[in-house]
């Protein structure tokens, strides 16, 4: 088969195509044939060496999710059958024409859908149900601040809180990009270039904060918050480390949290699967929420998608078609 193998740690010019064998499922697992390929951020971390935990990258082959078409069957897997059409999350391997995955972290890919478009859900979904959802415990009523609004996970977080019943604001880099965040339905976008976010919602304060940012930003996150306020973490592209005042943490009842969704454990990311086809997938049936598709690669052309990443041009999702 074809893949894109991280030849060794650096720039997006490391990212070769290779023949490799392909994979073969092991109990539990499907194989399944991919026909698009998400791109993430955490995938061009994973090529710098990076991604926290990954260990060696030189011979990985990235790429958190796909859909496709499952080609064959582990033992033990009864739910799917080989021709049955999925989107799924995985740690990586998803960049090739065939990826094993664990058969719990499978859904369908829904009715009308292209496979472009449902290969831009698992991480995305996933990732924002996790941290919006259960650790931000956003509620119907509540307000809730992304950071990053145009990214997949912004655009995913404003659609999914907007749906289930909360106002958003989001932040972004360009007045281009902040009318798209209005357009999915977050109340105001501020363009962080010439807007101070802090300054535009002191007055009202939000219940939850999606931070992909991190360094000065958490303080005036923090400030932002009301009482109660939970403040999660998903990146600190502007630095890992933040002064705050535990005083008012502890005085306002604040929380603060994050995660990374790559080194969860199998059951963990079952249990999320599940959770995310109950509440998620109803809506995407009549498409109340749809991905924003910026611009797709062919698989050989992964170097050019990740440059695209690393640009920060894009609205939404970057996908790579495959076997075509």
């Amino acid at each position: 088969m074809h893949a894109i193998v991280i030849s060794r740690p650096g720039g997006p010019e490391v990212l070769q195509l290779q023949h490799l064998d392909a994979p073969q499922p092991a109990p539990g697992q499907v194989l399944v044939q991919v026909l698009a390929a998400g791109v993430n951020r955490p995938d061009v971390l994973l090529r710098q060496g990076k991604y926290g935990g990954a260990g060696e990258v030189t011979g990985t082959v990235p790429g958190l999710e796909i859909a496709g078409v499952v080609a064959a069957l582990g033992t033990g897997v009864t739910r799917w059958r080989v021709g049955d059409e999925v989107c799924a999350l995985l740690a990586a391997g998803g960049y090739a024409d065939y990826a094993v995955v664990d058969a719990r972290h499978c859904l369908p890919v829904p009715a009308g859908w292209r496979m472009t478009e449902a290969a831009a859900l698992p991480e995305t979904v996933l990732t924002v149900w996790h941290n919006v959802f259960q650790r931000g415990a956003l509620q119907p009523g509540e307000t809730l601040l992304v950071h990053g609004g145009s990214s997949g996970i912004g655009v995913t977080a404003i659609q999914l809180a907007r749906l289930l019943g909360a106002e958003v604001y989001a932040t972004a880099g360009s007045d281009e990009k902040c009318r798209a965040c209005e357009a999915l339905g977050a109340t105001r976008c501020f363009n962080y270039h010439r807007e101070d976010f802090e300054a535009e919602l002191r007055a009202r304060g939000v219940d939850v904060v999606l931070d992909m940012i991190g360094g000065d930003y958490t303080a005036k996150n923090l400030r932002l918050l009301r009482d109660d306020g939970r403040l999660v973490f998903i990146n600190a592209m502007k630095g890992a480390q933040a002064e705050f005042s535990a005083l008012e943490v502890m005085r306002r009842r604040l929380t603060i949290s994050g995660s990374t969704l790559r080194p969860r454990s199998a059951d963990f990311k079952a249990a999320l699967a599940a959770e995310v086809e109950r509440h998620v997938w109803p809506l995407l049936v009549n498409k109340q929420f749809k991905p924003v598709l910026f611009r797709k690669f062919a698989l050989h052309e992964a170097e050019l998608a990740h440059r695209l990443m690393e640009s920060s041009a894009h609205i939404g999702k970057i996908v790579l078609r495959v076997n075509r």
